[in-house]
């Protein structure tokens, strides 16, 4: 198993990023808070889950060991895999998580793109043993943000297509979140905006 990685950012994109080890591009699929920290050129060091599949092999990235952690036990639940499980992440922080399936806050896990009523309560009662409790308040979505004088728009767009809604409704939903972007704006911060507001479309 590929635990971590450290290297430089060699590019970065709305769900991926590349990162340099040894001289070789290791593609990484990304949460948006995990990518908003990682800056092309500069090095990186993230935590790696390595996922198999008869035709592909698939890294996935996280900010910390915790988040990776978070990552793999959601996919023990009937119906989640990683793209899933990424999603999950990309709406809600891993204490954020730990407390809706604690708390059995279905509407909260019902937010993320792709789990119903019925998908929620199942992943409660799968998960309510195995997430553990959340260690604290979870770190304020803004406390490393990310500088986003580049068009934040598109990194948006592109994100909520990659989580599986339409372009359309993507569009819409940038439409809705524009007033929240400023010369500093978050795009990871924004995403997560755009998913609420799409979730309670």
């Amino acid at each position: 198993m590929i635990a971590s990685l450290s290297g430089r950012v060699a590019a970065r994109s709305a769900g991926s990023a590349v990162i340099e080890v040894g001289g070789v591009g290791m593609a990484v699929q990304c949460t948006p808070a995990t990518l908003s920290r990682l800056r092309v050129g500069e090095p990186a060091t993230v935590a790696t889950s390595l996922v198999v599949r008869e035709e592909s092999l698939t890294l996935y990235g996280f900010a910390d060991a915790d988040e990776r952690d978070v990552f793999e036990r959601l996919q023990t639940a009937g119906g989640v895999g990683p793209r899933l499980a990424l999603a999950m992440l990309a709406v809600h922080t891993p204490d954020a998580l730990r407390r809706a399936v604690a708390t059995e806050d279905t509407g909260a896990l019902t937010r993320v793109p792709g789990i119903g009523k019925k998908g929620a309560q199942r992943i409660v009662l799968e998960l309510r043993d195995k997430l553990g409790a959340a260690a604290g308040e979870p770190q304020a979505e803004g406390a490393q943000p990310a500088p986003a004088p580049v068009a934040w728009r598109p990194q948006v767009v592109s994100g909520l297509v990659n989580l599986g809604w339409s372009s359309r409704d993507a569009e819409r939903a940038a439409d809705a979140v524009a007033g929240e972007a400023d010369g500093e704006a978050d795009v990871a911060v924004l995403l997560r905006s755009a998913l609420r507001k799409l979730s309670r479309a």
